[in-house]
């Protein structure tokens, strides 16, 4: 796992991704990737909004805007219960508890080997396949105790 990221490691990224507020999302999200543990620290926002000559208000609107982004340390995988309307009437609520049996966490807490962080999300948009979670890029639908078993097992493998 990375180490935290250093000023001048920041100041690449933002170089990298392009010194403009446009490129805003993609900065965050590349610091929050290479900080090796999901987030992104004030002082890295900081360092975000004076190369983009930007307020660290408006920055950290962004920050907590996006259900994507975290201001505190979390899991190597950020499971995300999708708490839309479709999914709750799907039972949504019931899969957090299954998550949270099997973690051992509660919905907001993060594993102690720091493997996952369990969280709501707003709608991930697969409403046809509810109830959904979302870890990373990957959507998984239709969940029963026995799919998430088995998707608990798939990640603690990585």
């Amino acid at each position: 796992m990375p180490n935290e990221l250093d000023s001048s490691r920041i100041l690449a990224i933002v170089e990298e991704k392009g010194k403009s507020k446009e490129h805003l999302l993609s900065i965050l999200l590349a610091i929050q990737n290479a900080s090796g543990k999901n987030y992104v620290q004030e002082e890295w926002a900081k360092i975000v909004a004076a190369e983009l000559n930007l307020s660290l208000s408006m920055v950290y609107d962004v920050l907590t805007f996006y259900s994507m982004f975290s201001t505190k340390p979390r899991g190597r995988h950020v499971i995300e219960i999708c708490k839309s309307t479709p999914c709750y009437i799907s039972k949504s609520d019931v899969i957090a508890k299954i998550f949270e049996k099997h973690l051992g966490i509660k919905v907001g807490e993060t594993t102690q080997d720091q493997q996952f962080t369990l969280q709501y999300t707003a709608c991930v948009g697969a409403c046809d396949i509810g109830p959904v979670a979302k870890i990373g890029e990957e959507i998984y639908g239709n969940l029963t105790e026995d799919k998430i078993n088995s998707i608990i097992i798939k990640y603690q493998g990585e």
